[in-house]
């Protein structure tokens, strides 16, 4: 049997994820594994939980890295909060929208679904309208729509959902640890993200946050979770209490990995590293504008962390691509859906953000266009 990881070599990842990993991250991961209730590792949970708070801005004590990738944490947020025939509706503007919806209907919810052209966000003025048409049980949007590059005011849709009564869910994978989520000020009742984008560890953990109205929508189920392994009810015994019971034995060492990403970040400050990635985010539009090269989105709804670049009329986009990463060792990603080959999605994430890796990626753009 051949070692194919020995020809596995450094890529500067400048793609929609995962992002570039922290030093100080892989040096935690490589940390002796200890057991899954060890004290150590119990206060390592309690560590985790903590920074996840202060990123995400809430006061839930209901807040813990699920196992598995940020989809997990989508399936989790959907599979805990809906029960066959609850009423859901799903704001659309991008594949992670049209992925919400996705799952809704595969748990028998009735879901409708409000969209809006790529490349630009909801309207706020639309939800509202929505919501005096029809009552539902939970609100679901994406905050930073990873296909597009796209920021949707979550703020504003807050405003709007919770006087109604249903549940606020929100896709935070690609925005939390790059700019400002605000869980509890925005009204949010269930958020989730992805370890492997702004939080600069490899993928393999969901940060997930439950409110108070959001477990007693749990408590108030009918019928017993779906999911046996993203049963908030069950995880809980396991992530909260002075004793831990058993569920599944966690991955000890992706744990180490956040715990350390969270200190990265925290270390920096948050705001510090919020401004650094609108000030990278800048400076690659600004550098792309020399090349020629035109943003899909207007300025005012951009993502800092997630840009999508207009391929010229004549360019092989996915040609591009593949010398960007056979010769440069650089990757950036492809669009999707109605965007296949239209875009290019170039990542600022996390510890991706740094002018220095702008500057290799214009000269190799230059180079190779």
């Amino acid at each position: 049997m051949s070692n194919r990881l020995d020809k596995v070599h450094e890529v500067l990842l400048m793609g929609p994820g995962p992002s570039c990993v922290y030093p100080e991250v892989y040096r935690a991961l490589a940390r002796p594994t200890i057991g899954h209730l060890d004290p150590l590792f119990i206060d390592i949970m309690d560590e985790v939980k903590s920074g996840l708070r202060t990123l995400m801005q809430t006061a839930n004590t209901a807040t813990l890295p699920m196992s598995g990738t940020g989809s997990a944490g989508m399936e989790a947020g959907f599979a805990n909060l809906l029960e066959a025939g609850d009423a859901v509706l799903v704001l659309v503007n991008g594949v992670f929208g049209k992925r919400m919806a996705d799952v809704a209907g595969r748990l028998q919810a009735r879901v409708d679904t409000l969209e809006f052209d790529w490349g630009t966000p909801v309207a706020v003025e639309a939800v509202a309208e929505k919501l005096a048409d029809k009552r539902y049980t939970l609100v679901a949007v994406v905050h930073a729509e990873t296909s597009t590059g796209v920021c949707n005011p979550v703020a504003g849709i807050g405003a709007q959902v919770n006087p109604t009564g249903a549940l606020y869910l929100v896709d935070a994978v690609t925005s939390l640890g790059g700019m400002p989520v605000c869980m509890d000020d925005w009204g949010v009742d269930l958020l989730y993200s992805g370890s492997q984008k702004c939080l600069s560890c490899p993928p393999g953990l969901a940060p997930l946050s439950a409110s108070e109205r959001a477990l007693a929508k749990l408590k108030a189920r009918q019928t017993r979770v779906p999911n046996w392994y993203l049963d908030l009810s069950l995880l809980l015994s396991y992530w909260d209490g002075a004793r831990r019971a058993y569920h599944h034995t966690a991955p000890i060492n992706m744990i180490y990995a956040l715990h350390q990403a969270l200190q990265c970040l925290l270390d920096e400050g948050l705001e510090q590293v919020f401004e650094r990635h609108r000030r990278v985010h800048r400076l690659l539009v600004a550098e792309l504008g020399k090349l020629g090269l035109e943003m899909l989105v207007a300025a005012e709804y951009r993502l800092p962390m997630l840009n999508a670049v207009k391929v010229p009329l004549g360019v092989d986009e996915a040609g591009v691509r593949a010398r960007l990463l056979a010769r440069h060792r650089i990757e950036i990603g492809a669009g999707l859906g109605p965007l296949a080959g239209k875009i290019w999605r170039i990542g600022l994430m996390g510890h991706t953000a740094r002018e220095h890796n702008v500057h290799r990626l214009v000269e190799a753009l230059h180079a190779e266009l």
